[in-house]
């Protein structure tokens, strides 16, 4: 029998029981042996569901590293415990999937970045969008220059009325911001990955507060609390690469809006564009002729790895963390990048407060 890698799951709440755990349970390269969360139950309740028979449940995460035996660990928790535990998990010699954003800013970021490189485990960031059937045919199109020299691009994290009222989403100490910060950086990661570009030279951002305080909310959750909603409720960004590339990024939980998409991008390129507007779309010239193709992807679209055609996102993205480990091989999303994407999310905050341009060097 093949040596599966043990895995310990810290913080074990909403996104670690709806993406996490399920898709690690469908990886047969890996068992869940040890959980922890400060919320005991919560804990138990995992363990009992995901864990194998011998699981253990802790409250303390310290004492979950101390087990020699564990390989690798889940770090599911608010944003502001990313960077610590992550850097003490890789410290005890484990490799570390962190839910994103990589942290609340970039030196806590770079604290995390710099632990990888010192220990020489494996660090990656939760970016399951990278693995839509969509987004991979993107990249591999970009890869191969259909777009050509991509100067323009929008990266969109739009809800009308759907503000997370769970948790600590509206509690700005814990996450460090809002829609930026939770829905925003899927967007930014998907458009600089498909874009290949991670050299920011400046930004703008603003912020606003505008939706806070509104009672009667029609919010798809049910109606939020203003008095907790202390983050933003929308944030825009104006960012500028070092090659002159632009990206445009919006992003809010709350907008009075009707166009409604969420971790989509387009590219502008000199060859071709392409958005997530209806699908996936190229856009381009042939024949002299303006055309417009899009790919379907009814049939289970692209498989990824080892992952079977159809298999979700998160699965996928499971999959190939666990193979990365075992086999030894770089991850697919690498620290580095998710680095950058925290760097720019910051400057767009520091923008919004400065009210000036954000210069990254």
């Amino acid at each position: 029998m093949e040596k599966k890698l043990k895995v310990g799951i810290i913080g074990c709440g909403g996104i670690a029981n709806g993406k996490h755990m399920p898709s690690l349970a469908k990886v047969s390269q890996c068992e869940m042996v040890a959980f922890c969360d400060i919320i005991v139950d919560r804990a138990e309740a995992a363990a009992k569901k995901f864990g194998t028979p011998d699981a253990k449940v802790y409250e303390d995460y310290k004492e979950l590293l101390k087990d020699e035996s564990i390989d690798v660990v889940h770090v599911c928790t608010p944003n502001r415990s990313h960077s610590f535990i992550t850097v003490d998990a890789l410290e005890a010699g484990k490799h570390v999937m962190c839910e994103k954003p990589m942290a609340i800013n970039s030196v806590e970021a770079k604290k995390m970045l710099d632990a990888a490189e010192r220990t020489g485990k494996k660090l990656t960031i939760g970016y399951q969008n990278r693995f839509r059937d969509d987004s991979l045919y993107l990249k591999a199109e970009a890869e191969a220059d259909t777009l050509g020299d991509v100067y323009y691009a929008k990266a969109t994290a739009i809800r009308r009325r759907a503000v997370p009222t769970w948790g600590v989403f509206l509690n700005e100490y814990e996450q460090g911001g809002g829609p930026l910060i939770d829905i925003g950086t899927h967007a930014l990661d998907l458009t600089l990955w498909t874009m290949n570009n991670y050299k920011p030279k400046y930004c703008v951002g603003t912020t606003f507060h505008k939706l806070n305080n509104d009672t009667q909310t029609g919010n798809a959750w049910g109606d939020w609390d203003p008095e907790k909603f202390t983050v933003e409720d929308s944030a825009f960004g104006f960012i500028v690469m070092e090659n002159g590339a632009t990206i445009v990024l919006e992003s809010s939980w709350a907008l009075n809006s009707l166009d409604v998409r969420e971790a989509v991008t387009t590219l502008c390129g000199t060859k071709a564009g392409a958005d997530m507007n209806d699908g996936l779309r190229f856009n381009f010239v042939r024949g002299g002729r303006q055309t417009v193709m899009k790919p379907s992807f009814a049939a289970g679209g692209v498989a990824f790895n080892d992952g079977a055609a159809g298999e979700d996102p998160a699965t996928r993205e499971a999959r190939q963390w666990i193979n990365a480990i075992i086999n030894d091989t770089v991850p697919v999303t690498r620290p580095e990048q998710a680095y950058c994407v925290t760097q720019i999310l910051e400057g767009i905050y520091e923008s919004a407060k400065t009210g000036k341009p954000y210069y990254f060097n």
